[in-house]
């Protein structure tokens, strides 16, 4: 696998919860010797043998591929951060505030919602929860049929696939602070 450890994540998972190579094999369906092979990194595992002990190990699939992190790829820089505008459309702009999004269980954005306009493509919805926290402006959330005016300071919590989406009736810009649970890359 190159540099891939796949073999120092199972021990690490097999350690901790104090299994032997015996009892990973019976959880994975694979053989003990080919268990063995993987944890001293001398085995190519199949897509298979990859998609069992990612199960085992309660991890999705691509986190195997990960290498760990490094503390410097836990600062993300201003200048460095990427952003998103919804196609065709100028006047939402979101920054991506996570660093190093890959492994993380929250994401961090800043959403930018120009003058009299609102988030693109009607209403959203997304399998995680989030938290929008308004850090200028006032800007009203819309819940299918409601609609709440938010102001500088407010939170509103959004359930998981709730839909909703944000309207600026102001001639400022609005900016409010997204915090997403459950990313999906």
């Amino acid at each position: 696998m190159g540099d891939i450890k796949i073999g120092k994540k199972i021990i690490e998972y097999r350690r901790s919860n104090d299994l032997t190579i015996r009892d990973f094999s019976e959880l994975t369906g694979l053989s003990t010797s080919l268990i063995s092979q993987l944890e001293r990194d001398i085995a190519n595992p199949t897509l298979s043998a990859l998609k069992s002990i990612a199960s085992a190990l309660k991890i999705p699939l691509f986190s195997l591929f990960v290498e760990e992190l490094d503390n410097e790829t836990l600062i993300l820089r201003k200048e460095n951060r990427k952003k998103i505008y919804n196609p065709n459309e100028d006047h939402v702009l979101y920054d991506v505030l996570t660093p190093s999004p890959l492994k993380s269980n929250v994401e961090l954005l800043l959403m930018n919602l120009k003058p009299h306009s609102e988030t693109f493509g009607g209403f959203s919805k997304h399998e995680g929860e989030e938290i929008a926290f308004v850090l200028e402006g006032e800007t009203y959330i819309m819940f299918e049929d409601e609609e709440f005016l938010l102001s500088e300071g407010d939170t509103a919590r959004i359930l998981p696939n709730r839909k909703h989406k944000f309207k600026n009736c102001t001639d400022k810009d609005i900016k409010v602070l997204f915090i997403k649970s459950n990313p999906i890359y």
